[in-house]
């Protein structure tokens, strides 16, 4: 595996992440959708991770720890803005409109595969920046089929904005996990780096 590999990989995801942010989120704001939101907004937060890992791949190991302390806490973002809009909803719960929202978690489930089928062969390199881009789409691809589940349940079964709230909320607890990982690899990694 090379380094100018990984970082052809990276930055691919990067670019996938970012264009598709912008129509996640668009989508969400006109359905009125948490989990999508909450999604978009995770969009985001990978292509920032996979930023710093551009920028941090040829950095030492105790400086690459420091920055996978700084994504674990990256990877927290988007739960913390989850938990504000679920909050918000639960006020006006409205369902999203079903079509969209399953429309918008396939697409986005396809986005997120091909970055994670990217990502799978690198995962072990460069310690927790890796480890995070991986996490974030393997975790996002999860998220997804679970947002296409909350469209096709709202659809046909429950026209009610309580499965986008749910899935919304087990997105962010998702990432709470993929946030302990990371810090915990980078811990890791600064424990080797100590001299």
């Amino acid at each position: 595996m090379s380094e100018a590999g990984l970082r052809r990989a990276v930055r691919l995801v990067l670019l996938l992440n970012l264009a598709y942010f912008g129509v996640e989120f668009a989508v969400a704001l006109a359905i009125g959708s948490v989990a999508l939101l909450a999604d978009s907004v995770d969009f985001l937060e990978d292509a920032s991770i996979n930023l710093l890992i551009l920028l941090g791949l040829g950095w030492s190991l105790r400086t690459r720890s420091r920055l996978g302390m700084i994504l674990a806490l990256v990877i927290l973002v988007p739960g913390l803005a989850t938990l504000w809009t679920a909050w918000e909803k639960l006020w006006e719960p409205v369902a999203p409109a079903a079509l969209p929202l399953t429309l918008a978690g396939l697409g986005a489930l396809g986005v997120n595969l091909a970055c994670a089928f990217l990502l799978a062969r690198f995962r072990a390199a460069s310690g927790s920046l890796t480890r995070a881009a991986f996490l974030s789409a393997r975790n996002d691809a999860v998220a997804n089929v679970a947002i296409v589940g909350a469209g096709l349940v709202t659809a046909f079964l429950w026209p009610s904005a309580w499965p986008d709230l749910l899935v919304g909320l087990a997105i962010a607890l998702l990432n709470a996990g993929a946030a302990r990982e990371v810090w915990q690899a980078a811990r890791e990694e600064r424990r080797a780096a100590a001299p």
